[in-house]
């Protein structure tokens, strides 16, 4: 068994501030769903808890409804959850959600399992910001006035800038399945918080390095938007932000052509990053190295 707890955090504000709250509960979890699979484990059950100065009956259905739908594409149960009026610690309409969730494994599916060296790597498409960077993305915000219910200022199939941000967190728990039954990848890293600096490390091995090619991706208006807005600066927008790649897969050459063609089947954006290589010095802490420059998306 493993178990995942985690929350959407201060994207919640963005929720309150916009009246949108159909989306948050999908963020919370794919929050915790992605954590489980990254480790290979299947979702089986989650709980919501859900606590609020003042309940309003019609927001708590909203997000109820997100969290049911966030169970129903990761294939896992909502088998029940808490709900918490506080008065005095928290403002009338101001709200916060808190997930849990467990899965199953095989022992010997668990991963990561070993990386090699030439094992490339593969990126999954985001879905935009999904649950990270947001205390960043509140304070742009703020610093420069802007409405969260005008028009987005960059090209999106959302229509105000707030919907844009509100765009939830991708599950991929049911379309990595198959691939880790498989037993064809050697290990997953979910970009959350830390970016893909910080993440991939997480499964590498001391003296490892995952080389990565910036160009082999384009960057989604949004982010580009926000590195212009802020000027951020690449190594911390890589750091910060998912910048376009939700999940990476970490997987022998021989099994590339096979689960690219899957992923793509199944409506994933699919992204050849890279590749692990061997530092000069064996005892170097596991990085990423980037090469190349990303373009914007058109």
């Amino acid at each position: 068994l493993v178990a995942a707890t985690d929350g959407v955090g201060t994207k919640l504000r963005i929720a309150i501030e916009t009246g949108i709250h159909n989306t948050v509960g999908i963020d919370l979890v794919a929050m915790c769903v992605n954590d489980l699979i990254v480790q290979g484990a299947e979702p089986l059950f989650f709980l919501d808890y859900f606590a609020t100065g003042k309940l309003a009956p019609e927001i708590a259905r909203d997000v109820i409804a997100g969290i049911a739908e966030g169970c129903k594409q990761a294939g896992c149960a909502l088998i029940g959850g808490e709900t918490a009026e506080m008065p005095g610690m928290y403002a009338q309409d101001d709200y916060d959600l808190a997930g849990f969730s467990v899965g199953a494994a095989d022992r010997d599916r668990l991963l990561p399992r070993t990386v090699q060296e030439g094992d490339i790597l593969l990126g999954l498409g985001s879905n935009g910001v999904h649950s990270n960077g947001f205390s960043l993305v509140r304070r742009l915000i703020s610093d420069n006035n802007l409405d969260l219910n005008a028009a987005a200022p960059f090209e999106t199939e959302h229509e105000t800038l707030g919907q844009a941000l509100l765009a939830p967190t991708r599950i991929y728990a049911k379309r990595l399945t198959g691939a880790l039954r498989a037993g064809k990848v050697n290990a997953l890293a979910h970009i959350t918080g830390g970016g893909l600096s910080e993440n991939i490390p997480r499964v590498l091995s001391k003296g490892q390095e995952a080389q990565i090619d910036l160009s082999a991706w384009p960057l989604p208006p949004l982010f580009a938007w926000l590195d212009d807005l802020g000027g951020i600066g690449r190594e911390e927008m890589l750091r910060t932000f998912n910048c376009g790649i939700g999940m990476v897969l970490i997987v022998p050459p021989k099994n590339v052509s096979l689960l690219k063609k899957s992923f793509e089947e199944s409506g994933e954006e699919v992204f050849k990053l890279g590749h692990i290589s061997t530092s000069v010095d064996e005892d170097a802490e596991p990085c990423v190295q980037y090469t190349g420059s990303q373009t914007i998306a058109a």
